[in-house]
């Protein structure tokens, strides 16, 4: 393989697939609960250990649609898997939902005996909060339907369905909504927090382009949410997080889309990322909404550093090449592969070095904008590893269109997000790849404002700040609708 080629596919794989995967470690397998007579152990949502009965389980599982599994059940260590092989967690049971009245019961079952709830859409949670030891999981995996409305360009999508669902049946019909990067994300957390994707200089964050949402709220009771319908509830649903319900339904607005789309990734070597980084920080303040660039710093698993871009250009494909060309006339590129494509080969081209089962630490920040002393602090903060990187997330153009306090996303007034990122295999590892991620965030974290909950391992203890002026709203309209805080395994907003 030539290395134009062995380049463009070692950026497309990531920073974690030359080293192997291996098998999940740590706590060893619970006692099998299909062999208790009256009772299993359970957790309570402040920590205290009680007894769950046998009967009361079984009366959920004959209720409910789909199964109820328990520690020893054939499907149970399946289905406690989740995204990242850093938790290894074993719920003490999974209550796996396939409709809302499914959901409405595993609620009131863990609210009725105040039993610790992690909810799981498609179980991509960066902290692990998708599951938890000891408590219920509330299995959304089953629920993945996209029903697709060409006249009316909305889609009504399922809280389990993943984005490459979403976006392989819009684009079926030559529609699209903004997405996010990794295709086997799922919806539900992915848009709760806010959504960033590669069209939302276009379109806007996700949460802009959601008319509405089926929810099932602490109470147990079945809501639909809308500007007109539980206005407060929906304002806090788009950026809030999972904090407020459970969302069995998303409603979408859809945009008219040719997926063959300009796009692809420009890469130069990393002796080179001051040219690069210092000509984008001027030339990117003045680029069309059409046009999504995002840069990036890695390490090739031959130990090759770069720079690079995303780069999607959502308009004609002739006006996009004239508009990149002063961007490809920078230095001295080792690969550049934007060309008129299909729009899922980016969608999609990070999804190895995001495995399933991969170990994985993340941090970020929101940045206002690419000053002199970020790039100064980029390059000289570069840790030359294969298993570390940093990327960004654009935002500006119609992410802006919407002020702070629109919706429950405060952080409308930023160009990028900046994320760091560590993935490896080897839980010997761990420690090592944590602190290589809080290192590279550490030296840049004064150029931020904020982070992104969606995205963040470790921020719970700021979260009041990094919702801003919108955190008395959230923690009334917690407190009006989980006043006992069932909803607590996320970027936890306290009810007031």
């Amino acid at each position: 393989m030539d290395r134009r080629n062995f380049c463009r596919t070692a950026v497309a794989v990531g920073v974690a697939t030359s080293y192997p995967l291996l098998g999940a470690c740590g706590r060893s397998e619970p006692p099998q609960a299909t062999s208790a007579k009256t009772s299993i152990r359970g957790i309570s949502l402040d920590g205290a250990e009680i007894e769950l009965e046998r009967a009361a389980i079984k009366e959920l599982g004959d209720a409910m649609t789909g199964p109820v599994l328990l520690s020893g059940d054939p499907d149970y260590d399946g289905a406690r898997k989740v995204w990242n092989g850093m938790h290894d967690k074993h719920p003490a049971l999974i209550a796996r939902c396939q409709n809302a009245d499914d959901i409405c019961r595993a609620v009131d079952f863990a609210r009725e005996r105040s039993l610790l709830l992690a909810v799981r859409g498609g179980g991509h949670s960066w902290p692990g909060k998708s599951t938890c030891d000891d408590g219920m999981m509330l299995d959304l995996s089953d629920m993945k339907a996209v029903d697709v409305n060409v006249e009316g360009q909305t889609a009504w999508c399922q809280g389990g369905a993943l984005l490459g669902h979403l976006d392989d049946a819009a684009l079926a019909h030559g529609l699209v909504t903004t997405a996010g990067v990794v295709s086997h994300t799922g919806v539900g957390g992915f848009t709760l927090g806010g959504g960033f994707g590669r069209l939302n200089r276009k379109y806007g964050l996700t949460i802009d382009n959601v008319l509405g949402a089926e929810m099932v709220t602490a109470d147990g009771k079945i809501r639909y949410v809308s500007a007109d319908n539980e206005p407060d509830l929906f304002w806090a649903i788009r950026g809030g997080g999972g904090n407020f319900g459970v969302v069995s339904r998303f409603h979408y607005q859809l945009h008219p889309f040719d997926r063959n789309v300009l796009s692809g990734l420009l890469v130069w070597p990393v002796e080179q990322a001051r040219e690069v980084l210092e000509f984008y920080a001027e030339w990117s303040r003045g680029v069309s909404r059409e046009l999504y660039t995002g840069p990036f710093m890695a390490t090739m698993p031959d130990g090759t550093g770069v720079v690079g871009m995303e780069v999607v250009y959502n308009g004609d494909p002739t006006q996009g090449e004239k508009e990149i060309a002063p961007l490809r006339a920078i230095g001295t590129m080792i690969d550049d592969s934007v060309k008129l494509q299909d729009y899922k080969v980016l969608q999609t081209h990070e999804d190895a070095s995001a495995a399933q089962g991969i170990r994985s630490y993340a941090k970020n920040g929101m940045i206002k904008e690419f000053t002199q002393g970020l790039v100064d602090d980029m390059i000289d903060a570069f840790i030359p590893d294969p298993r570390t990187a940093i990327f960004t997330h654009t935002t500006g153009g119609a992410v802006k269109d919407h002020g702070p306090l629109d919706t429950a996303f405060p952080h409308r007034n930023t160009e990028s997000m900046l994320v760091f990122y560590s993935a490896w295999t080897d839980p010997a590892e761990d420690e090592e790849g944590k602190a290589m991620c809080r290192q590279w965030h550490a030296a840049l974290e004064s150029h931020t404002g904020g982070y992104y909950d969606n995205i963040q391992w470790d921020g719970d203890k700021t979260v009041d700040d990094n919702y801003g002026p919108n955190y008395a709203r959230l923690a009334e309209i917690k407190g009006r609708f989980d006043a006992g805080n069932l909803f607590r395994m996320n970027s936890n907003i306290k009810p007031a």
